[in-house]
């Protein structure tokens, strides 16, 4: 039984097991299913079976947390670790049921489950450990509780170095995620925290192998801020700082994190100021570098420099500042004991720095203390401020303020006391200080301010200084420290003890306490220099200028200025004074210094500019202005110095100001006398002599003021005789009365100078240049006797200047100018000592090799003795040495003309080119003029180079101008080579110098020579129009040359003689000698009977041009012509042929030719040919701007279609030439009427813009002004056809009378282009006032021209135009009677050349519906236009007749007589040339007649679809038009829909609304 029971036992245990396990699959199946409910059902049936089932509460957990049970499965979850501890699924659960839920107790329980998780996770999965730490830290770090993730993060550290095969690039990622994670708030953690990441930083910084790198530094200063929190790691961050620097020296963080720390701590020792020193030189605006050395500058009790340090704090780098205000604040909890501080010792030293600049700042920085009026300290600062700026008052009322709050106060009684001196109340002050130093008596500032007020007393207390003195001494004692003390015990020993020594020594001292007094250290360095200590002062000015800003240290920079500009270092002395200017550009003392400095350096335009700016600052220095005026006399500019002399001696008489003055003007004569300007030069001479005069009044002592007389009357000698007429004080010249001037003439000027001369040398007796100066004056004393006055002796002048220069060389032997001048003395006519001169020249070369002058005299010398070789060698050694002295090249001139060189007029040439010298002048006049005598060399090249090509001619009459512009009494010869070159000038204001010649020669024996200065007179005379004298003139002559005859007909045909004229020209071509002289004779002769009316006679004798062996181009196209003018096709043709023959025209020929050619072809309706041939002369010669200006104005005329390619040619003759660009300019204009360019297309390329220029620039050109009314018409007719107002009416009637005026002055010249204006500008006008609608008026105007002029067919058509369509337009105008029909005819009829006429009766016809009348009007103009030759008219009318009968047909009306018409028209439209108005007439047609066939679709497509250019918009337009309606009929919509695709391209709006009508659907 026992077994039975136990086995029953068994059974029921073992059917329970099973019972229990199917109860979990079926928990288990139903949480898969997500059937919570079912699940606890099943489980707690498990529960009844086995109570403690670990899987059967986790399951319940499981689904309790899905069924939003938290309480329930946290039970669950909890019963389960309690029955099974070690097992991992409970505890995930319960972990994941805490990170799920919201509540505060479960979030409080996750760390603990987190750390079982770990503990389980250790053994079993590294990685699911890792995941769960990483958790449980974000945990703690959530709650701050940083130990915590410490101690976490190093044991899953130790985990996993605990492991194998981790590698360390693993572990330093989790170190450096150690410090990452404790890192923030460091400062408030505990030691154990502190250590582990300060650990933490150690591993990451041993295990980081690229060193030195970015990620490194970045780690290095992490751990540099970590430890700069810690206070207590003072060592170890200045070890980390000391290793970091060794690595990145260039970096300043570490030395930053230590300068934070110096500061907090208050430190100031050697080390700290060495750590902000080197802070400072690795950025210098670093703010923590600044506020350290401040810290250090109170100490040692440098204010000044602490508040310059300290406020780089707050200027230098203000993002900077505020960073380090912040840590400040966060290090010492609080900064403002500190900023109070060093407030007030930056107020302190702004107060005591003495500059207003200072005081604003220290009394801004006041305003902004809060408790300012409570501090005595700050109260007396601010008072001494507002004396600082002046404001006594305040600074009273801030000292009663400050004793009234502090009795007895030492700050206000002092305040007080300063106050009273800034009033001058000298007692009340020293009673003040006097009171206050009873309250303080070791105040040494005290003492100081009673020695200064002392000092600064009356005179009884400056006699006696002693008091002062005593008080200076024992501020000294109490205070060694102030400076200002020693300054002033500095004044008491150099002004009242005169101990000079002392006196630096006390200089010295203040200058040490204080580097900012400039008068300390200035007394100091001009003591030592007195002392003759240069280097001792030098040392302090180097010190001062090392350390100064830039705008600071004046004194300084001036003083070592001064002293490099005295030893002769000017770019140094340059270079201070630069840096002296910059700390006060308004120094006029220092810009007088700057400019010398440039002057010693020779740099006078900056010295230019230093004096200027000096004189500016100061107009009254006189020193200024005479520097600036001296300058720009060294650098030639004489007319500016003289002006600056003249200002200084409108102050005073200043003789060094008198001397510079006479030196310009005698330098401007002697130009004067270069320009031969002799009246001028007189006049400056007349000037040097009296302000040379004044100076020597003043100071008779002065050789150089006698010299320079010397010099000014010596000048004169160059002036022509009868022009040196000089005003000289009596004084001066020894004349009655002296104090009157009197005129001298040359022999006196010179006489003069040699007694200033002599004057210069009782002065100095042993100056050799006046010894040689006053030889010279006796040479050209004896040069004036010689040619004036030779009755006289002059020789015994010639002695006396041979012994003066001589005497010269005596005293300076080695001057080659002396040797020089002895030798043209010697060379003298009346001493003529050849052998001396050689001598001489020798020696002044050997004393100066490059020695221009002695060279060419001494080839002078060799040319007179006649020794060639000699002399062109020696010129030719004067050349090499300066190739621009003129006298060398005439020598060689000379001997170039002597052994007949072809190189003699090109070596003259070269000469007059140099410069302006009397025998280059007649040498090349008579080179010249014997060239042009010679007519057998013409056509030379030697006569085309040194003639035509060098001009030659000009400038030999330029040239001899100048020279008997001085030489008023010419010589026969010389006057004689003027007239030649100035006869073939033709210049009209020429004949007053042949007349001069005319009556030179009147009275001369050669005739020959009167004969030809007559012809070139009457030449003259004939250019300057004035004909019948010059007749007179001619008529004097024998008659026997060829130019006389010639000259004498072409006069007499200039005014109107023609049978003289004839005779004249027979006689000549009997005289003439060669067969061009006769082909230009008879081409004459045939132009006068041209005129004469014998057209026969004139054509008689061109072909006797054209049958001479030497045809003559100009007779030819004077052939051509006459046959083009009288519509001679076969005579024009033939001649121009034979034109052609003669080869390609030069010059001003081409377009001559160009236009016969042209206008032979448009005489033979050739009108294509003449734009081809206009264009085929331009592609030969595309710089030939006529031809551009001559194509503009044939395209408008002859082929309209091309007119901007007209437009573009005028812009190029404009551009190219400023004479044709004016008419070009309007040509321009026309072609863009033609086109069609009005403003609505271009504002700035159009017809009105274009002709309003040439208007500007031709005002008088009556065709500028009818071109600009065209414009305005077509402006006005654009503005219409847009329907906008018109903006240019009521011009009409202005444009016509402009037009009439400017008319007149062309009547002479050419009648019928008068003529045609003036009628082109009356239909203008009438137009235009029929546009307008204004009918009376153009009625009106009509009536007042036929009132005026009642036989004029044109104006009588007009009128009755006018009339006419003003009847249309009226109500009872739908018909018109016959009576007027028949009066318009008739009218039209009387103008048998109006084309347009025609054209306007038809159109009367038409709108009459008089069709067979209209198109007898138009074949009547057809006629004429065929018989006038008129192209365009011809086109015009055929077109109109083609239309006129296109119209019935269109109205279907398709006879066949005006279909055929239709036909015929345009065939012979398209003959003349293409014409897409007569392919559009032919497509139109075939559509009235068959709008449906093939070949209408063919003529539209062909309009449509052209790409040829020349096709208006319009005509595409309408035939589009048609080809849509022609498609629509057939219903091709593909091609209707490439017709909307083109039409849309082209912008035709109109088609497409059309289409749209079409097609609604659509």
């Amino acid at each position: 039984m026992r077994f039975l029971r136990l086995s029953e036992r068994e059974l029921t245990k073992f059917c329970r097991i099973k019972e229990v396990k199917a109860e979990l699959k079926s928990a288990r199946e139903a949480i898969k299913n997500k059937e919570f409910k079912e699940a606890l059902k099943h489980c707690k049936a498990v529960l009844k079976l086995e109570k403690n089932n670990y899987n059967a509460w986790v399951f319940i957990g499981v689904a309790a947390t899905e069924l939003q049970q938290p309480d329930q499965a946290q039970t669950a979850y909890r019963k389960a670790t309690e029955l099974e501890p070690e097992q991992l699924l409970a505890w995930q659960g319960l972990t994941n049921l805490y990170e799920k839920s919201d509540q505060a107790d479960f979030k409080a329980e996750l760390p603990k489950t987190y750390q079982k998780l770990i503990t389980l996770y250790e053994i079993s999965d590294k990685a699911k450990c890792l995941e769960v730490s990483k958790k449980l830290v974000e945990v703690y770090q959530l709650e701050k509780n940083y130990l915590q993730v410490a101690r976490v993060w190093r044991r899953l550290i130790q985990v996993r170095e605990g492991e194998d095969g981790v590698e360390d690039s693993e572990l330093l990622e989790l170190w450096k995620e150690m410090t990452r994670l404790l890192q923030d708030s460091v400062e408030d953690q505990d030691n154990e925290t502190q250590q582990h990441l300060i650990l933490a930083f150690e591993r990451v910084l041993q295990m980081t192998v690229d060193v030195p790198s970015e990620a490194h530094r970045s780690l290095s200063w992490d751990y540099i801020k970590c430890l700069s929190k810690l206070p207590h790691e003072v060592a170890k961050l200045k070890e980390v700082c000391d290793a970091t620097l060794s690595r990145y020296p260039t970096h300043s963080y570490p030395l930053e994190a230590l300068s934070e720390h110096y500061i907090r701590t208050g430190d100031c020792s050697e080390e700290a100021v060495c750590c902000f020193s080197r802070l400072s030189e690795l950025d210098p605006n670093n703010s923590q570098a600044h506020f350290g050395l401040g810290i250090k500058a109170c100490q040692d009790k440098k204010y000044e420099d602490a508040i310059k340090r300290i406020s780089l704090v707050f200027c230098s780098n203000m993002d900077g500042a505020l960073r380090f205000s912040k840590s400040l604040r966060a290090s010492v909890g609080n900064s403002d004991d500190w900023t109070h501080k060093l407030q007030k010792l930056k107020l302190e030293a702004l107060v005591r720095t003495g500059r207003d600049q200072d005081a604003d700042e220290a009394l801004q920085i006041l305003t902004q203390i809060s408790d300012a009026k409570n501090d005595s300290v700050l109260l007396a600062l601010k008072g001494r401020a507002h004396l600082q700026k002046g404001q006594t008052e305040e600074a009273f009322q801030v000292s009663a303020e400050l004793l009234s709050s502090h009795p007895g106060s030492v700050e206000g009684l002092t305040l007080k006391g300063l106050a009273h001196v800034a009033k001058e109340q000298h007692t009340q002050a020293e009673e003040s200080f006097l009171e206050a130093l009873s309250g303080s008596p070791d105040n040494g500032e005290l003492f100081f301010l009673l020695g200064r007020l002392y000092w600064n007393l009356g005179e009884e207390m400056r006699r006696d200084r002693s008091k002062a003195h005593t008080h200076l001494l024992k501020a000294a004692k109490l205070d060694p420290y102030l400076g200002s003390v020693f300054r002033f015990l500095g004044h008491y020993y150099r002004e009242v003890a005169k101990d000079q020594g002392r006196a630096r020594g006390c200089y010295k001292r203040a200058f040490e306490l204080d580097s900012s007094d400039a008068e300390a250290g200035a007394a100091t360095v001009d003591l030592s220099m007195e002392q003759g200590d240069m280097d001792s002062a030098l040392t302090v000015l180097q010190s001062v200028t090392e350390r100064a800003t830039p705008g600071s240290a004046k004194w300084a920079w001036m003083r070592r200025g001064l002293y490099h500009l005295k030893i002769g270092q000017h770019q140094q002395a340059i270079a201070d004074l630069q840096a002296a200017l910059r700390a006060d550009p308004q120094d006029w003392v220092c810009w007088e210094c700057l400019g010398e400095a440039y002057l010693n350096r020779r740099s006078f335009t900056a010295a230019l500019k230093a004096f200027d700016k000096a004189h500016t600052l100061q107009p009254t220095s006189i020193y200024s202005l005479y520097q600036t005026a001296a300058i720009k006399q060294i650098l030639g500019r004489f007319k500016e110095a003289a002006a600056e002399y003249r200002q200084i001696l409108e102050q005073e008489d200043y003789v060094p100001a008198l001397k510079g003055l006479g030196e310009c003007l005698l330098a401007l004569a002697r130009n004067a006398l270069d320009d031969y300007l002799d009246g001028r030069a007189v006049d400056l001479i007349q000037n040097a002599i009296h302000y040379l005069f004044r100076a020597v009044n003043q100071r008779p002592d002065l050789s150089c003021l006698w010299k320079l007389l010397g010099d000014a009357c010596t000048t004169s000698r160059t002036v022509s005789p009868n022009r040196a007429k000089v005003l000289v004080p009596g004084a001066l010249c020894g004349m009655d009365p002296p104090d009157q001037s009197h005129t001298l003439d040359q022999r006196q000027l010179l006489t003069l100078g040699e007694r200033c001369f002599g004057r210069a040398l009782k002065l100095m007796p042993e100056a050799p240049s006046l010894w040689c100066d006053l030889g010279l004056n006796y040479y050209h004393q004896s040069k004036l006797l010689n040619c004036l006055y030779p009755e006289d002796d002059a020789h015994s002048l010639l002695e006396k200047a041979m012994q003066c220069v001589k005497k010269a060389i005596m005293l300076d032997s080695a001057n080659h100018t002396y040797w020089n001048t002895l030798g043209v003395v010697a060379m003298a006519k009346g001493i003529e000592n050849f052998a001396l001169a050689q001598h001489c020249f020798i020696k002044s070369v050997k004393a100066e090799s490059n020695n221009v002058v002695a060279w060419t005299n001494l080839g002078a010398l060799y040319l007179k003795k006649g020794n060639i070789e000699l002399s062109h060698e020696a010129f030719k050694i004067a050349q090499s040495l300066e190739p621009l002295y003129v006298n060398c090249w005439i020598g060689q001139a000379i001997i170039a003309e002597t052994v007949g060189s072809f190189d003699t007029m090109d070596l003259f040439r070269h000469t007059t080119e140099l410069s302006t010298h009397t025998e280059g002048v007649k040498g090349y006049a008579y080179c010249v003029c014997s060239t042009l005598l010679d007519k057998s060399n013409r056509d030379s090249e030697l006569y085309l180079y040194n003639i035509v090509q060098m001009n030659a001619i000009s400038a030999a009459q330029v040239a001899l101008s100048k020279y008997t512009g001085m030489k008023t009494q010419t010589p026969h010869t010389v006057l004689k080579y003027l007239i030649w070159t100035t006869l073939v000038l033709t210049r009209s204001w020429i004949y007053c110098f042949l007349q001069r010649a005319v009556e030179l020669l009147q009275a001369s024996p050669h005739r020959d020579k009167l004969s030809f200065a007559l012809r070139g007179y009457g030449h003259a005379l004939s250019d300057d129009g004035q004909w019948e004298e010059a007749v007179r003139i001619y008529s004097s002559t024998p008659l026997e040359e060829l130019h006389d005859l010639i000259g004498l007909a072409l006069t007499c045909f200039r005014i109107g003689r023609l049978p003289e004229s004839v005779q004249a020209y027979e006689k000549a071509l009997v005289v003439a000698s060669s067969e061009k002289e006769k082909a230009c004779i008879l081409t004459a002769l045939a132009l006068i009977q041209h005129r004469l009316g014998s057209m026969d006679h004139a054509k008689t004798l061109l072909f006797k041009c054209s049958m001479l062996k030497e045809p003559v181009p100009e007779s030819l196209q004077c052939l051509c012509a006459l046959g083009l003018v009288h519509g001679d096709v076969t005579l024009a043709s033939a001649t121009l042929t034979e034109l052609l023959k003669l080869g390609e025209p030069m010059g001003g020929a081409v377009e001559e030719r160009c236009l016969l050619t042209c206008t032979l072809l448009a005489l033979q309706g050739n009108f294509s040919g003449v734009h081809r041939e206009a264009a085929r002369a331009i592609h030969r010669n595309p710089g030939n701007p006529s031809l551009w200006a001559l194509l503009s104005r044939l395209v408008p005329q002859y082929c309209p279609n091309k007119a901007d390619g007209g437009a573009v040619a005028g812009s190029v003759a404009c551009q190219a030439s400023l004479t044709l660009g004016k008419r070009a300019l309007l040509y321009s204009g026309v072609n863009q009427l033609a086109s069609g360019r009005h403003s609505g297309e271009d504002r700035r390329r159009n017809a009105l813009k274009t002709i309003q220029r040439a208007v500007l620039l031709c005002p008088d050109d009556p065709a500028g002004w009818a071109g600009l009314m065209a414009a305005c018409h077509t402006e006005n007719t654009a503005c219409l056809l847009t329907g906008s107002a018109p903006r240019r009416e009521d011009l009409e009637r202005a444009h016509m009378t402009l037009v009439s005026e400017k008319v007149k002055s062309l009547q002479a010249e050419d009648g019928l282009l008068a003529q045609a204006l003036e009628g082109w500008m009356l239909q203008q006008a009438v137009t235009g006032l029929k546009q307008s609608s204004q009918y009376d008026q153009a009625e009106t105007l009509c009536s007042q021209v036929l009132s005026v002029s009642p036989e004029h067919p044109v104006v009588f058509l007009m009128l009755r135009q006018v009339q006419c369509e003003h009847l249309l337009l009226s109500k009872a105008g739908n018909c018109v009677p016959p009576t007027v029909l028949d009066q318009l005819s008739a009218a039209v009829m009387a103008n048998h050349t109006s084309v347009s006429a025609w054209h306007w009766l038809a159109e009367v016809y038409r709108s009459q519906g008089l069709l067979a009348q209209a198109s007898v009007a138009y074949r009547q103009s057809l006629q004429l236009a065929s018989q006038l030759g008129d192209h365009f008219g011809k086109m015009s009318s055929l077109l109109r007749l083609a239309l006129l009968a296109l119209m019935p047909c269109l109205a279907g009306v398709c006879v066949s007589e005006w279909k055929d018409l239709v036909l015929e028209a345009s065939a012979e439209v398209l003959k003349m040339g293409s014409s897409p108005v007569a392919l559009l007439f032919q497509a139109l047609l075939q559509f009235s007649m068959k709008m449906g066939a093939r070949e209408t679709r063919r003529l539209l497509e062909k309009i449509v679809y052209a790409s040829a250019s020349g096709s208006s918009e319009t005509i595409v337009s309408v035939a589009r038009w048609y080809l849509l309606r022609h498609l629509h009929s057939k219903d091709d919509l593909e091609l209707i829909d490439t017709l909307l695709v083109k039409a849309t391209a082209e912008g035709d709006s109109r088609l497409v609304d059309f289409h749209r009508r079409l097609y609604p659907s659509s």
